[in-house]
């Protein structure tokens, strides 16, 4: 055995631990921070306290008694400054994932330089922008790989390529570089 061999092997082992590791690092520091939120020292019971709560609160923000109250509670938010930013900023990004009224459901591909060779794929999430003066325009968002952030451009409507398939694959497929998920035009 020479020493590229060593090192081969050393390699294939790091693409095996490292993600391995890596999840079950974060799972563990997830699970860990959620039981100190609580007195009690049972390993679990943080996770399953804050599953539990945001169920119960979810049922509850659905009966007729409760509803108005959670509307009072979102408003009186809207209505604090800072808070209104953080509050609505966060609201909106989880409502588009979420939400009844998903935003993220319509992805493409958007030409990426003048000559059409470059595309990015992206969600179209907002369809047209007459109302503010731009007919035939549509808002696209683009996410960045590795990170939880993208870019929002404006974009010809007749520029968009559509694709086809599941949105959480497309997103997995944006977000890991192209690695994982998969990306498909529309037939």
């Amino acid at each position: 055995m020479n020493f590229q061999s060593l090192i081969r092997f050393f390699l294939r082992g790091l693409l095996l631990i490292v993600p391995v590791g890596l999840t079950f690092y974060v799972i563990v520091a997830m699970v860990a921070w959620m039981d100190n939120l609580l007195p009690y020292k049972i390993p679990g019971l943080g996770i399953i306290t804050v599953l539990a709560v945001t169920t119960l609160v979810g049922y509850l923000a659905n009966t007729i008694f409760a509803k108005p109250f959670f509307d009072l509670f979102g408003d009186l938010m809207k209505k604090i400054p800072l808070v209104n930013f953080i509050y609505t900023s966060i609201n909106d990004l989880v409502t588009a994932f979420a939400g009844d009224q998903k935003k993220f459901d319509s992805p493409v591909l958007v030409p990426f330089d003048d000559k059409g060779i470059i595309f990015k794929p992206g969600f179209i999430t907002a369809k047209d922008l007459a109302e503010i003066g731009l007919p035939g325009m549509a808002t696209v968002y683009l996410p960045h790989s590795y990170n939880f952030s993208g870019n929002v451009f404006v974009v010809d409507k007749t520029k968009l390529i559509p694709l086809d398939g599941n949105n959480t694959e497309i997103m997995k497929y944006i977000v890991s570089g192209g690695v994982s998920g998969e990306l498909k035009g529309k037939q």
